[in-house]
């Protein structure tokens, strides 16, 4: 029985993590732009936003899951 507990809780926990991170970890504060990913194809569009702000402080933060 409490292994059939443990199966099920560590199923939710894995399901809620997947909501987060394809759901709700996607959304921003009113009056800040999206999040989006970096690829390829908007680098360009990146590196613009990136140079049009250079009066005010930039960080850019690349994470690795290595």
């Amino acid at each position: 029985m409490v292994k059939r507990i443990g199966i099920l809780l560590g199923g939710a926990a894995v399901l809620l993590g997947l909501w987060y991170v394809y759901g709700y970890g996607t959304l921003t504060p009113s009056g800040q732009p999206p999040l989006t990913s970096l690829q390829a194809g908007n680098f360009e569009t990146l590196q613009k936003q990136f140079n049009d702000s250079s009066d005010s402080t930039r960080v850019i933060v690349l994470l690795s899951p290595t």
